[in-house]
């Protein structure tokens, strides 16, 4: 559909730079969308009306340009025309998908009066957070990628890593030296990452293209402990072995109260931390995961590759479990040796069961081995 452009003149209304008073100008409609609009002012806001989310003023030109969609112009408030683009609720998901491909945030604010309950604009409210790192449903999840959700602090050389993926609730922490951070943004791969105001470092720009700047304060490591001890409902953190890792655990701090207000809700089923340190894994450059061409083509293409070969999953958990393991190959051999030996013991146990059932001696399902030595790799 292509995009109509109606003649806007360039006095444009931007709802981040309007006052109060500016704002009560305008129709009472408009002042509860502007109202929304300014708490979340860097966000695409879907605004619930009737069976359609509408966009309006820049984030309607931008949904336009982004999505594909009719851009209008309809009425006026405080003598300026309204800019207007919209998407059906029943479709809503397809195009959440579309932007958090782009990288795109997008905050919904659903219709939560009644109709006729009250003079003025039914009541809207912040239902849902869409953002890149913070995908919990299955239609917005990649079927061979962790959305993960990261937070990066670098205090004297020393870089700290926090990352969650809140669809599984597997939480995470690293620190190590600064040297070490593009191969660990090759390795995790972030959908979203999380940097102090106050922190230029050009590098880290082109490695996350998908960035949100949070005030310096955030990243502290006792706001850190204390978050966490409350979520985890513990005396302290020595059970986790972050006691050490100050610069991690305040990247963790800014980490887990943004996931939190993404969610509007606690984050129940993250239940545990769990501390990455580089001499568990072997250590790969970001130059040689990219010619080894693990899980992406050197001219980043899904295939062929190692995991496009190994892959035979048959969840879409499995898939995205199998191609962490790839970029993960672990130091110690017991590890691998433990998930080989429970895996043949499945493959037995299915073979057993198979054989019961057909009355003979059948060699098992195909790609039964395949998936083994995929399941088992590390």
């Amino acid at each position: 559909m292509a995009i109509r452009k109606p003649p806007f003149e360039d006095t444009a209304i931007r709802p981040a730079a309007l006052s109060e008073a500016e704002i009560t100008a305008h129709t009472p409609m408009m002042q509860q969308y502007l109202r929304i609009k300014q708490q979340h002012p860097d966000t695409l806001l879907f605004y619930r009306m009737g069976d359609f989310y509408e966009l309006f003023f820049e984030d309607a030109e931008k949904a336009a340009r982004l999505l594909d969609i009719t851009l209008t112009t309809r009425g006026q408030s405080s003598g300026k025309p309204i800019r207007m683009a919209g998407v059906p609720f029943h479709a809503v998901e397809q195009y959440l998908a579309r932007l958090v491909r782009l990288g795109e945030s997008v905050v919904i604010a659903e219709q939560v009066g009644e109709p006729g309950a009250t003079k003025g604009p039914m009541e809207r409210a912040v239902s849902r957070i869409v953002t890149p790192g913070t995908l919990t449903d299955a239609a917005l999840l990649d079927d061979r990628r962790d959305a993960l959700l990261l937070a990066a602090s670098l205090h004297r050389g020393v870089l700290g890593l926090a990352w969650l993926n809140l669809a599984n609730g597997d939480f995470r922490l690293m620190q190590c030296p600064s040297d070490a951070l593009q191969a660990q943004f090759e390795r995790l791969r972030p959908a979203e990452v999380l940097v102090p105001d106050g922190l230029a470092l050009p590098l880290l720009d082109a490695l996350a293209p998908t960035q949100r700047r949070l005030a310096d304060w955030q990243f502290d490591a006792e706001t850190g402990t204390r978050l966490l001890t409350a979520h985890f409902g513990t005396r302290d953190l020595a059970g986790f072995g972050v006691e050490n890792l100050p610069v991690a655990l305040g990247a963790a701090a800014a980490l887990y109260d943004y996931a939190q207000a993404t969610q509007r809700q606690t984050l129940a089923h993250v239940t545990g931390l769990v501390v990455e340190r580089e001499s568990e894994t072997l250590r790969l450059d970001a130059a040689t995961r990219r010619n080894l061409e693990l899980t992406e083509t050197l001219r980043g293409e899904p295939a062929p590759t190692l995991l496009s070969l190994l892959d035979t999953c048959v969840t879409s958990m499995g898939s995205r479990w199998l191609r962490h393991a790839l970029h993960h190959p672990l130091r110690e051999r017991a590890e691998p040796a433990a998930r080989h030996a429970a895996v043949a013991e499945l493959v037995g146990t299915a073979e057993a069961d198979m054989n019961v059932e057909a009355g003979g001696t059948g060699g098992g399902a195909p790609g039964q081995d395949a998936g083994a030595a995929a399941a088992g790799l590390a």
